[in-house]
């Protein structure tokens, strides 16, 4: 049973940091890709930055610079670091684990962690 769990929300005032982490069960395969997404209300999800086992990682051009996408092998956890928060920012983001980095691939989800910005 594959589980993914995020952790490390929270309300921050714009300009300031947050690290989301993902803790990752049950996944057996050794090839496979990890994203973070997030959505707002009245929005489409949308995904912001992705990593596959190889390492090539992938991000939206909305947190290109200011997000930093990673993984932990040996503690089955992803991350992703944002700084410089704006209050755009502010979504639902989850995380998921797919066979490969095509959005539609993605199969398993996790609950998802607030993040809330504030101006």
């Amino acid at each position: 049973q594959v589980q993914l769990v995020e952790s490390g929300g929270g309300s921050v005032q714009a300009g300031g940091s947050l690290r989301l982490s993902c803790a990752v069960s049950g996944y057996i395969y050794s090839t496979y890709c990890m994203g973070w997404f997030r959505q707002a209300p009245g929005k489409e999800r949308e995904k912001v930055a992705h990593i596959h086992s190889f390492g090539i990682t992938n991000y939206a051009d909305s947190v290109k610079g200011r997000f930093t996408i990673s993984k932990d092998n040996a503690k089955n956890t992803l991350y992703l670091q944002m700084n410089s928060l704006k209050p755009e920012d502010t979504a639902m983001y989850y995380c998921a684990i797919g066979a490969t980095c095509s959005v539609g691939d993605f199969g398993y989800w996790g609950r998802g962690t607030q993040v809330t910005v504030s101006s």
